[in-house]
């Protein structure tokens, strides 16, 4: 775990387990980093920066004046999600967890049995669509929402799920391809532009990245031998060339580190498309907004602008699109239309004027 993330959690606790507002000097012996910090105005900055950042994320932290100095709080009801239950016959069946961790100030969200019936319905609805992964996200919804409500899934009564996927699971023949280092060919389905491709890979290592396996491969027939990532959720009929007997096909190079090439990855960095470089101009002067024009490359003369390579349009836009109006994309074309039109779909759901 990052030391920032291990920072935010023990931020977040310290914040949940006090009833009142909570000063900075007192955060200082609840978050251990803090207590690390050194000089009171490296605290500050370091409190500032993750309560930005946080709060960018969604995270509800409220700042009260007090009477010499300022506090801080977050409240359960407001960062948690309400208890869900169900109601028949005018009655509601009590939670299972209505005393978890002793937040019993948060509401319940009722759900009739029809609406259970249409949550469960919906789920096995995606069964038939034949696409593995849109129906793991389904089943991992289905699996929080049985935390409260057993009878959505039926996981109460011990009832195991397995995803369909086309041509079987890939994974553990990838891992023998690696072993072996056996080129392997597939069906790939390319999100990025809904295409379905046939691929020939030599296999140079599997990762874990944003709740997702990805396979870093090199394309047969790429004299440039790039390494390109694939998502392994979207590989279906995959066949190994040769036997684990015969000799390996290829080798990885030295200077490949699986390590290096997985590092720090964003999600609009993975993908097996050509990448494109995109410049954005940063205004914001928030922590948030500062911390992402640092991951872009500087543009000469242009301080407030950056480069960032880009492989999956759509991700790169939804990311600009988080920060307001403080990211705007100023080139290629391509990409600054793209954005926009998400911003005019946004702005429709949000008409001037509207109460809230």
């Amino acid at each position: 775990m990052s030391a920032k993330l291990q920072r935010w959690i023990d931020l977040v606790a310290a914040l949940l387990t006090r009833h009142g507002a909570v000063t900075l000097e007192e955060l200082r012996d609840l978050v251990p980093a803090y207590g690390k910090s050194g000089s009171k105005i490296a605290l500050r900055r370091m409190f500032e920066r993750d309560k930005d950042e946080l709060r960018a994320l969604g995270i509800p932290i409220e700042i009260h004046p007090l009477e010499d100095t300022t506090g801080y709080r977050l409240k359960p009801a407001e960062f948690y999600l309400p208890y869900l239950a169900t109601v028949v016959d005018g009655k509601r069946r009590a939670p299972r967890h209505v005393d978890r961790d002793g937040y019993k100030a948060l509401q319940t969200l009722d759900f009739d049995p029809d609406e259970v019936a249409a949550l469960r319905s919906g789920w096995e609805r995606l069964r038939t669509l034949g696409q593995a992964e849109l129906f793991a996200d389904g089943e991992r919804g289905l699996r929080k929402l049985a935390l409260d409500l057993p009878e959505v899934s039926g996981m109460e009564r011990g009832e195991r799920r397995r995803t369909p996927r086309e041509g079987g699971d890939p994974f553990r023949p990838l891992m023998d391809a690696l072993s072996h280092r056996r080129a392997v060919t597939f069906d790939y389905h390319a999100i990025g532009g809904d295409t379905h491709t046939t691929r020939t890979v030599r296999p140079y290592g599997l990762f874990f990245l944003s709740a997702h396996w990805y396979l870093a491969a090199v394309e047969e027939g790429d004299g440039a031998a790039r390494v390109k990532n694939f998502r392994v959720s979207r590989i279906a009929n995959l066949v190994t060339a040769g036997t684990s007997l015969a000799k390996a096909h290829y080798s990885i190079p030295k200077s490949f580190s699986l390590a290096d090439h997985a590092r720090d990855r964003k999600p609009w960095e993975l993908g097996d498309t050509e990448a494109i470089t995109v410049e954005v101009a940063f205004t914001g002067a928030d922590g948030a907004t500062l911390a992402a024009a640092r991951l872009g490359a500087e543009v000469p003369k242009h301080p407030e602008r950056r480069r960032f390579s880009v492989r999956r349009q759509d991700a790169f836009v939804r990311w600009l699109l988080s920060f307001v109006g403080e990211a705007r994309p100023l080139s290629p074309p391509p990409l600054v239309q793209a954005w926009k039109e998400e911003l005019a779909l946004v702005a429709a759901l949000y008409p001037e004027g509207q109460d809230g």
